[in-house]
């Protein structure tokens, strides 16, 4: 017997989190115009709650009416995208997860309104984050804020 998946995530500060139990309808990347603005992104990529259980476990999502049936949800404090909710269900945004790597996109929707180069996008060339010092001589002494790939007691973390 298998046991069910269970995966968790929140925004980029900490201040909102869920959990999903269970193993999602579908994961797909959304080329749609409207997906490109609200994830200020060339396309979305989106996980399909299906019936899975989501539940929120730190702080709730603020929402946005981006048309008369579908409300965006992100965290009101850092501006993390992090739900699609339509008629059709809940959808998280999967690099939202902590280890989105688990959830490998299955198909495209929106597609009419994909930019013509995102498929060339593989073969652009590659550089490390450090490779770039040269131009960006700070990043030897970043010092991230960011909320841990992982479920936290409170946030932040109480200092020792």
């Amino acid at each position: 017997m298998t046991s069910a998946l269970t995966l968790s995530g929140g925004c980029q500060c900490g201040a909102v989190r869920f959990r999903m139990h269970g193993q999602p309808k579908d994961v797909s990347v959304c080329h749609c115009r409207m997906c490109q603005k609200a994830f200020g992104a060339y396309y979305a990529p989106l996980v399909a709650v299906g019936d899975a259980e989501v539940s929120w476990t730190r702080g709730q999502p603020k929402h946005f009416a981006s048309s008369n049936f579908v409300k965006r949800g992100f965290c009101g404090d850092c501006g993390t995208p992090l739900t699609y909710e339509a008629p059709d269900g809940l959808s998280l945004a999967a690099g939202a997860f902590d280890d989105p790597s688990q959830l490998p996109p299955t198909v495209q929707f929106g597609v009419e309104c994909k930019l013509a180069f995102v498929d060339a996008i593989p073969a652009l060339p590659e550089c490390a984050t450090l490779d770039d010092l040269e131009d960006a001589p700070f990043l030897t002494d970043v010092v991230s804020y960011q909320h841990p790939d992982r479920d936290t007691d409170q946030w932040p973390e109480a200092k020792s």
